[in-house]
C-alpha cells in the first residue's frame, strides 16, 4: 500500500509526492464492513486543466483580495492590498506540521476497533485510484472543492463522485481565507461549487477548513471577536443553504488563539481536529469529544489520514443526519 505525502515548495509550485510503506491502517480494514456503491449524482465540474501533473499556479491577485473592513469583518482595520493566492499548495492541514509539529502515531493501531478509517485530499492528489484506496481500508473521504471566492479544485469532479462510486462516504471541504472576503460569501462559493448535502446516507456535512494563515498573520489580522464572527457567518450560511451545520476542521492551539477559545460552536458543529500524534489531546472549548481526527499528513492513503470517531453505522447516521 501506497501514500502519498506533500509539501509546500517555495517556488510556489506543488512539490513531488513522495511515497513511502506506513501500515498505519492496515489491521483496520478488515474490522470495517464493505458498502454497496450507488450511482452518484452528478456533479457538473467546469472544465478542469489539461495537465495531469498537479494543479496550475498563478500569480494573479484574486478578484476578492483586496478585502474592505466591511468583508473581512476586522473591527475596522484598515483596507491593506493583500498577496497573491496559492490555493493549489493549500489543503486540510498544509500549516498545521509547520506550526505544530509531527509526532509519533503509533498509538492509532489501538483504536481499529472503535474507529472507521478515512482521508481527505485536494488537487495535490489529482485523479485518485478510488478503487486501490476503498480496497486498502477507506470508508470515507473529505475532498477539498474551494478556496477564497475565486478557486475551485480541478479535480472535484473525479475526487468527489469517484469517492462516492468507489463506495466511499464521502462530502467537500472549503479552505478559508477570511481575510479576503465575508463568511456568507465564501460559503455561498462554496455551496455553489460542490458543498452541497443531501440525505442519500453517502454524503457527509460540508465542511469549513480554518487553520493557519498561508500568506501571513496567524490569524488573519481579524481579532478574536470578528473570527468568532466570521466562523459563525460561514457556518450560518451553509445551514441555510443545505440544512446541516458545517464540520468545522482546525486545531486546539489555532482555535485557542485566533477564537480565544469561543466555546459556541460545540453543539451545533461536528469537530474535525488536526493533532499528528497517538493521541487527539485537549480539544478545542466547546466540543466534549472529536468527530474526526487528522492524525498524519501521510499514510495507507492518498492525503491525509483520518479516523471518524465510531463504528461505520455511526458514520452513516451522521450522512444520514
Amino acid at each position: 500500500m501506497l501514500s502519498t505525502s506533500r509539501s509546500a515548495s517555495p517556488t510556489g509550485t506543488a512539490a513531488p509526492s513522495k511515497t513511502r510503506r506506513l501500515p498505519v491502517l492496515a489491521a483496520l480494514a478488515a474490522a470495517v464492513a464493505l458498502v454497496t456503491g450507488v450511482t452518484a449524482p452528478a456533479y457538473a465540474a467546469e472544465p478542469a486543466p489539461a495537465p495531469a501533473t498537479g494543479a496550475q499556479t498563478t500569480d494573479e491577485q484574486p478578484a476578492d483580495a483586496q478585502a474592505t473592513d466591511e468583508q473581512a469583518g476586522d473591527g475596522g482595520q484598515a483596507d491593506r492590498r493583500l498577496p497573491a493566492i496559492h490555493p493549489e499548495r493549500d489543503f486540510a492541514g498544509s500549516t498545521v506540521a509547520a506550526h505544530e509539529g509531527r509526532e509519533s502515531t503509533s498509538g492509532v493501531f489501538a483504536l481499529a476497533a472503535t474507529q472507521t478509517p478515512g482521508l481527505d485530499v485536494s488537487s495535490y492528489q489529482g485523479n485518485v485510484n478510488w478503487a486501490s484506496v476503498k480496497a486498502n481500508g477507506a470508508r470515507f473521504g473529505y475532498v477539498k472543492a474551494t478556496e477564497g471566492t475565486t478557486y475551485t479544485n480541478p479535480y472535484f469532479a473525479q475526487q468527489y463522485n469517484g469517492s462516492y462510486n468507489a463506495g466511499l462516504i464521502r462530502g467537500a471541504y472549503h479552505f478559508a481565507l477570511p481575510d479576503r472576503s465575508s463568511g456568507s460569501a465564501q460559503a455561498t462559493w462554496f455551496v455553489n461549487h460542490g458543498g452541497g448535502w443531501s440525505r442519500d446516507g453517502k454524503t457527509l456535512p460540508p465542511a469549513l477548513d480554518i487553520e493557519y494563515n498561508p500568506y501571513g498573520a496567524t490569524c488573519y489580522g481579524l481579532s478574536q471577536s470578528a473570527m468568532v464572527s466570521w466562523i459563525r457567518s460561514f457556518s450560518d450560511t451553509v445551514r441555510s443553504r443545505t440544512g446541516r451545520y458545517p464540520t468545522i476542521y482546525t486545531t486546539t492551539n489555532w482555535w485557542s488563539q485566533c477564537t480565544g477559545d469561543n466555546g459556541g460552536f460545540g453543539a451545533t458543529n461536528p469537530l474535525w481536529i488536526a493533532r499528528y500524534s497517538s493521541a487527539v489531546g485537549t480539544l478545542p472549548n466547546g466540543w466534549g469529544y472529536q468527530t474526526f481526527w487528522q492524525y498524519a499528513d501521510s499514510g495507507t492513503f492518498p492525503g491525509d489520514q483520518n479516523l471518524f470517531n465510531g463504528a461505520y453505522d455511526r458514520l452513516q447516521a451522521l450522512a444520514n443526519g
